[in-house]
């Protein structure tokens, strides 16, 4: 099932199913390009993960970490499926990166690896977007990750049996294929993720863990158009904006 959270006509927020193009809530029914589509959900923080592909870790010039390397992005971050994005001035190298995005069902700690999917509600698609200027000079990454609409998500939430183990993870900009990667490819897996995570700290209904991104990380340059892919969940697009 996917499920897509927006803005019907009447300007209430709904979340309905998507079957054929079309968004069923209750009695009604909306062809997606007639309503505003927003991320599929309203996370208290967003837990990313960096270098959990082993090629991309390499093309950063960095090495594989030995357990999972956590960043977070606040909700102010979160921008949305057809949002354009405006990235801070002055910047020389803003990068798209693709991920998948896990959404959690319920109030979480302490979870095993055995249990972790029994958290999980479904998954989205998620640009990392990112401030390289900022990143390298500073070890907590708040200006290189976390300003707003770095992190834009959707356009639905699919539910697990939607996405297969090895789904492919992919950007285009402009129409070119820019990263083309598989969830197969994860160094820490969805539920060690989870299970990692949870020893920290409480994941909340509706946090978002972004999962890494594939190799082929490259810079966006005004008015650039970005296709995220998650074969399964289905094509996040928005655009960029460079003062």
């Amino acid at each position: 099932m996917k499920y897509v959270r927006f803005r019907d006509p009447a300007g209430a927020v709904r979340r309905g199913e998507l079957e054929s193009g079309h968004v069923h809530f209750a009695n009604e029914s909306y062809a997606l390009e007639e309503v505003d589509v927003l991320p599929p959900c309203k996370p208290s923080k967003i837990v990313c993960i960096g270098r959990n592909y082993a090629a991309h870790a390499d093309e950063m010039g960095n090495d594989v970490p030995d357990r999972p390397l956590l960043f977070l992005k606040p909700p102010n971050a979160l921008a949305g499926h057809g949002d354009t994005v405006t990235a801070p001035a002055g910047k020389e190298r803003i990068d798209h990166e693709a991920e998948l995005g896990v959404v959690i069902g319920e109030q979480c700690r302490h979870v095993p690896e055995s249990e972790a999917m029994d958290v999980v509600e479904g998954y989205t698609c998620i640009d990392d977007i990112s401030n390289r200027d900022d990143q390298r000079e500073e070890q907590n990454w708040i200006r290189g990750k976390a300003f707003d609409g770095a992190a834009p998500m959707g356009p639905v939430l699919a539910t697990p049996d939607e996405v297969p183990d090895d789904a492919a993870v992919q950007t285009r900009v402009n129409g070119e294929t820019k990263q083309d990667g598989s969830l197969d490819q994860l160094i820490f897996s969805v539920p060690e993720l989870i299970a990692e995570i949870t020893t920290y700290m409480t994941l909340e209904p509706g946090d978002v863990i972004a999962t890494g991104t594939p190799e082929g990380v490259g810079p966006l340059e005004d008015g650039d158009d970005v296709e995220i892919e998650v074969e399964g969940v289905g094509t996040l697009e928005h655009s960029i904006r460079r003062p």
